[in-house]
């Protein structure tokens, strides 16, 4: 054994390089005799981090920590989960679901026909709900023609002509939009003439006690995220050899148990959230459809892929080694080579993690995005970053920070350190492509609500960069200089890196707040789409004389020459009233032109068709003289607004 060389060992598994090494690893010069493997004394004291191998100091005990410690510790655990819930709550309505940006006949529409077919069209594709849309005649009775279609983002609706034709029409619908939420509305047109009491639909929202347990569902699925994937990296390749990690690993296994929990809940919920339905009015036929849709085919992928990952990931939890130990002989008796967790083992455990963290935004907004596969990429490194950054954290204030010896402590926070970092640096770059993606420019970033939220996030985030470098400088100046009393130096040093720590945490859950306020704002593409939706290019209105009822619409509405106007003429009964003689005129008094006649071609009787010329912006007035007979004749106005 003269030839053999011993090095030391730290408490976290290091050796004096840094490098993950088994406990006291034997080293020979002469490739010719057999490898011994020595096992470390039993009354061998661990090495300082930097200083010689001859060095070492005793490993003392941490007394527990006291009551009111602990109480602290919870209450800080609650606070960064309880900003974790708010964070990873599910969007509002207005700015999570698909938008309608058109629909045909348009809101508010007077028709002089009766349309075989009514469509709408969404800002992304929807999938449809079979017994969820329907249109409604002015009598009451439904008018489906046949089954909706679904072809992309439109939805097409075909309808019979109805008994009674003339009246007001009610279109209603409930759809699945791509990211999972149902999207429901209606909206009106008429034939003819307006309604004096329009038919009202059935409308059906969420039960508050559906939607209640569909946040719940997602809240115990990111958590899980948070507490599964965070602690995992630290367990493998940091944490003390002679410190018990039952506690760590038992969080692991909560993680992984909350996670399955908030799958098969959403499974089940998604069906009375889809329906309108109440949490326990589920029937068969509605899971299969959740189960068959592509909510549903995800959420059974993220539980296939948790089956997988539970059996692979028990012997890095237990922390073994990466590379096969030598073969060697002990006591005389060959000791056979082992791997418990091979490279192949490891690769394909990482696979599996991106493939069940793609699982999030598969199943959410990102996949209704414009670039979903950008997107879905960003969320990805998103998420992963945060789990491994707040499941550290986490790890840290449960564990490590109470009972790990100072020394190992710090060597395990000089690690921990570049880890976090790294962490929050992806945490920002999948950010700012989803801001990208869901800004789409540098004016909507410093001009919109969402745009200014994402700046302060990015801000807190520099913030806390600047709070983890100081955290890392102080880790660095303790240990470069391990010469001093541990006792007098080290607690100062590791109650700085503790208060360090909690300005990060503090900084985190402020970022975190942010966060929940910019997931609950419409993204500015969205709210630009809402925009377009609501602004009509087209006027209609209906105006009523004691001879008859007149219906027009006029579209566009724009400045310039080609600007078509319908008029409809009706009894007060709303049967067609045929017109001897239509004089149409407009008129802009505010800028001194006076009244131009608009010519008019009778289509039928009781309608005809016609140019406007709005040359300049204003409120045009509009006034149409209908005569019925030499004797009968009745004149009424109106002002368009033309911008």
């Amino acid at each position: 054994m003269a030839n053999n060389e011993v090095t030391g060992q730290s408490e976290n598994g290091l050796n004096l390089s840094g490098r993950l090494i088994e406990p006291f690893e034997v080293k020979h010069r002469r490739l010719d005799r057999p490898t011994v493997v020595v096992p470390p004394p039993r009354t061998a004291p661990p090495t300082v981090l930097g200083a010689s191998p001859a060095r070492v100091v005793t490993s003392p005990a941490r007394p527990t920590a006291p009551l009111a410690a602990q109480a602290v510790l919870l209450a800080g655990l609650v606070a960064l989960f309880a900003g974790l819930a708010v964070l990873f709550a599910p969007a509002s309505p207005a700015a999570a679901h698909a938008t309608v940006v058109s629909t045909v006949p348009q809101q508010g529409a007077v028709l002089g026909y009766s349309p075989t077919e009514v469509s709408i069209t969404f800002s992304e594709p929807v999938a449809l709900l079979p017994g969820r849309t329907q249109v409604l005649a002015p009598d009451g009775t439904r008018i489906n023609a046949g089954e909706p279609r679904v072809q992309g983002a439109t939805l097409r609706i075909p309808i019979r002509v109805a008994d009674r034709p003339l009246g007001t029409y009610v279109v209603s619908y409930r759809v699945i939009s791509a990211d999972s939420h149902p999207v429901a509305g209606s909206w009106t047109f008429s034939v003819g003439a307006a309604s004096a009491t329009p038919p009202e639909p059935a409308t059906v929202g969420v039960d508050p006690v559906v939607r209640v347990a569909v946040s719940a569902s997602r809240y115990l699925g990111y958590v899980g995220l948070v507490l599964a994937l965070g602690p995992a990296p630290v367990l493998a390749r940091l944490w003390p050899r002679r410190l018990s990690r039952r506690g760590a690993v038992r969080l692991v296994r909560i993680g992984l148990g909350l996670i399955a929990a908030g799958a098969l809940g959403g499974l089940w919920v998604q069906a009375p959230y889809a329906s309108g339905a109440g949490l326990l009015d589920v029937s068969t036929p509605e899971l299969a459809q959740v189960l068959g849709s592509d909510f549903g085919l995800v959420l059974l992928a993220r539980l296939g892929i948790l089956l997988l990952v539970a059996v692979l990931l028990p012997p890095l939890l237990r922390g073994a080694p990466a590379r096969r130990p030598a073969a060697g002989v002990v006591g005389g008796r060959p000791r056979p080579s082992s791997r418990p967790w091979s490279r192949a083992r490891l690769a394909l455990l990482l696979l599996l993690t991106v493939a069940g963290l793609a699982t999030w935004p598969l199943a959410g907004h990102a996949a209704a995005a414009p670039v979903p596969v950008a997107s879905t990429a960003a969320d990805v490194i998103h998420l992963a970053a945060a789990s491994v950054w707040l499941g550290g954290l986490v790890v840290l204030f449960g564990f490590l920070l109470r009972t790990a010896h100072p020394r190992a402590l710090g060597v395990v926070l000089s690690v921990w350190s570049r880890w976090a970092a790294l962490a929050v640096l992806w945490l920002v770059a999948g950010g700012a492509v989803q801001a990208v993606i869901e800004i789409g420019g540098l004016r909507p970033l410093v001009g919109t609500g969402y745009g200014r939220l994402v700046l302060t996030k990015l801000t807190l985030l520099v913030a806390l960069l600047t709070v983890a470098g100081y955290a890392r400088r102080s880790i660095r100046r303790s240990t470069a200089d391990p010469s001093g009393p541990a006792g007098d130096e080290t607690a100062p040093r590791l109650g700085r890196l503790r208060r360090a720590v909690g300005v990060e945490v503090a900084l985190g859950l402020v970022v975190l707040g942010v966060s929940a306020v910019l997931v609950q704002t419409a993204p500015a593409r969205s709210a630009g789409i809402e925009a377009t939706a609501v602004t009509s290019d087209s006027f209609a209105q209906t105006l009523q004389s004691p001879l008859y009822t007149l219906q027009f619409d006029i579209y566009p509405v724009q400045i310039g020459e080609y600007n078509t106007v319908h008029a409809y003429v009706y009894r007060p009964d709303g049967t067609p009233l045929p017109v001897v003689q239509w004089t149409v005129t407009t008129a802009l008094p505010a800028r001194g032109i006076e009244p131009t006649s608009v010519p008019m071609l009778g289509i039928t009787p009781h309608h005809a068709i016609g140019s406007v010329a709005f040359p300049v912006p204003g409120d045009w007035e509009l006034r149409f003289t209908i005569r019925l007979s030499e004797i009968d004749q009745a004149t009424v106005r109106t002002v368009v607004p033309v911008r």
